[in-house]
């Protein structure tokens, strides 16, 4: 990447996400913070998938995946955008990364709109799911904000060292 160069990011809603994105009164700031975000319209729209199979994008990068989205990757059933989407990359040999929300069976809590509190458990039924996925080829699953942060720190590295080739 040469000295000034842009890293442009896209962002792609699922339905439910922008259902959630909604509740937590979220989506107007995503809105406002980039500005390329699309809204799910159904599995093809936006075409998201046909994008990535041209190789558009370098990868893509579903942040973060609920257990239904892991659990449909894993069982290669592309009904919604996100799911669709990851299971055409593969099929291109376009790399997927994915940190899903449920990565190991445990109990936490998350906070509400309201402030309130609520207790969730991870099944090991969606941890399994979790592990099913990183058995896949060309995936990479993540475990944290954090080591999305990093592969990305890395993957620009490699961007800065090919550019001086």
């Amino acid at each position: 990447m040469e000295s000034g160069a842009s890293l442009e990011f896209e962002f792609f809603v699922s339905k439910a996400a922008d259902t959630m994105l909604k509740f937590y009164r979220l989506d107007e700031e995503l809105k406002k913070s980039f500005s390329k975000v699309s809204i799910e319209m159904n599995a093809n729209a936006p075409f998201l998938a046909g994008m990535v199979q041209s190789r558009r994008y370098e990868f893509l990068l579903i942040f973060p995946a609920s257990s239904n989205t892991v659990a449909k990757i894993v069982n290669g059933i592309g009904d919604t955008l996100l799911t669709n989407s990851a299971i055409m990359s593969l099929k291109a040999f376009v790399p997927v990364w994915i940190m899903p929300v449920d990565y190991k069976e445990s109990v936490l809590y998350t906070k509400l709109p309201n402030g309130k509190e609520m207790k969730l458990r991870v099944r090991k039924e969606e941890a399994e799911q979790v592990r099913r996925l990183e058995q896949t080829e060309d995936v990479r699953v993540f475990d944290s904000p954090q080591k999305v942060h990093e592969a990305l720190s890395e993957w620009l590295k490699t961007l800065k060292t090919d550019s001086r080739d």
